[in-house]
């Protein structure tokens, strides 16, 4: 953002610190304009033809835009996506275990991806895998969606689940 000795362009559209239009004027009146109101002249436009340029507190302004800043931060949910990796020949109680976490993951709010690494000749069955990442993602209906279908790549398989939203 441009301020004060900064703006390079020859005439500016000027507004004052009411909001009020004072019209185009050249840059040198602009700027005896905001030094007269003991305030910075701020370019707000720069590809508008002419640019436009406002009368205002840069400090203050800054401050403010950083006040919003934190607050957005704030009020802003880091989602993480949390790996549960199962394999093609998993028993049925390693299942549920896997299948408990990754739930637990999904009502944290987190996004959970469920993959199948396949370890030597196991890369030949791709069904069975497929068929475990679908037994997974149809346990997990409840409080997830698929947001991602299972897919190769490499020699592992994926899918990834995205918690539901209250709204759903």
């Amino acid at each position: 953002m441009y301020v004060n000795e900064g703006i390079r362009a020859r005439e500016l559209r000027v507004i004052d610190h009411n909001g009020e239009q004072l019209g185009v004027k050249s840059r040198n009146d602009a700027l005896a304009l905001a030094e007269r109101a003991n305030l910075d002249l701020v370019l707000v436009a720069p590809q508008a033809k002419p640019p436009v340029a406002r009368v205002m507190d840069f400090g203050k302004f800054k401050f403010e835009q950083q006040k919003k800043d934190r607050e957005v931060r704030k009020n802003q949910k880091v989602i993480v996506l949390k790996e549960v990796r199962l394999s093609p020949s998993i028993d049925e109680h390693d299942f549920q275990t896997k299948l408990r976490n990754g739930i637990k993951f999904l009502e944290k709010g987190d996004k959970v991806k469920a993959s199948i690494r396949f370890k030597g000749r196991a890369i030949t069955h791709k069904d069975i895998g497929q068929k475990v990442l679908d037994r997974f993602a149809a346990a997990c209906t409840e409080v997830a969606t698929v947001e991602q279908r299972a897919k190769m790549e490499g020699r592992s398989m994926f899918l990834i689940l995205a918690p539901k939203n209250e709204k759903q």
